[in-house]
């Protein structure tokens, strides 16, 4: 059977999310349908394209992914599907897709085919009315060809590395907080060997985090300190507490990393 991934800043309160697979089921009946989340922060284009960086990998090939942070709905901004690592990907062309154009060869089409999409195309909804059925005919077959023009200049996030400084400073931001309070950053461990080997100081706001934990368990109650996520990135952290609350930062507050 067909799997289809959702990731959207829906939430769960609203009749969106449903109405999404009601849509995807009308025309796909055979598709499984995962949710991966549908609680990114409102409007956040780096959490989005981050969790679906994340996801899309652990499920297997021909999954399709439709991911709706989209605060340009209704605009000129391109509704695209793309093709990459064996998967395809439905959704805005506003930088979501970013990492997976970054992890190896891809083939974007814009979505103009109006026999593609339902009757009525709302100027606030296009989750329901474009990017769920687009999912549910690649789920039916349908060859990526049909969808429309080649898209060569897809939107890219400027924001999702770390920009040098300086010869051993850089400076990123956070991507997510996570349930537990984590403030995941966008400075990769594998890509900052020197961290762990020679002293550094993450920078946000006002604090000052030198410390590099190798599990949860070896930290005092409360401390804040910076570990290596399952992602790979470095996050700080605080033992059974939210280190965002602690430092009163969310996604998007700028943090500096320094080796001394």
């Amino acid at each position: 059977m067909p799997l289809i991934t959702l990731t959207t800043d829906f939430g769960t309160k609203d009749h969106f999310a449903g109405v999404i697979k009601g849509v995807i089921a009308g025309i796909a009946p055979n598709a499984r349908v995962v949710d991966i989340t549908h609680e990114i922060t409102p409007y956040d284009l780096n959490e989005g394209a981050f969790v679906i960086a994340e996801a899309w990998r652990w499920f297997p090939k021909g999954t399709i992914h439709v991911a709706v942070v989209d605060p340009g709905v209704g605009s000129a901004r391109r509704p695209i599907v793309v093709e990459a690592g064996g998967h395809r990907f439905v959704g805005p062309d506003n930088g979501v897709f970013t990492p997976v154009y970054a992890a190896g060869p891809h083939k974007i089409r814009e979505i103009e085919n109006s026999k593609l999409m339902l009757p009525y195309i709302s100027r606030t909804f296009h989750g329901r009315d474009i990017f769920a059925p687009a999912a549910a005919h690649l789920a039916n077959g349908v060859a990526l060809a049909r969808f429309g023009k080649w898209v060569r200049d897809p939107v890219l996030s400027a924001v999702l590395e770390p920009v040098k400084k300086g010869s051993r400073c850089w400076s990123g931001r956070i991507l997510k907080v996570d349930r537990f309070g984590n403030l995941i950053t966008n400075f990769r461990l594998g890509h900052r060997p020197d961290i762990g080997v020679r002293r550094f100081e993450l920078r946000i706001g006002s604090r000052r985090i030198a410390r590099l934990a190798r599990n949860y368990a070896e930290t005092e109650m409360g401390e804040v300190f910076a570990i290596e996520g399952s992602s790979g990135y470095l996050e700080i952290s605080a033992n059974q507490d939210s280190a965002a609350l602690k430092l009163g930062c969310g996604p998007g507050a700028p943090v500096d990393l320094e080796i001394l």
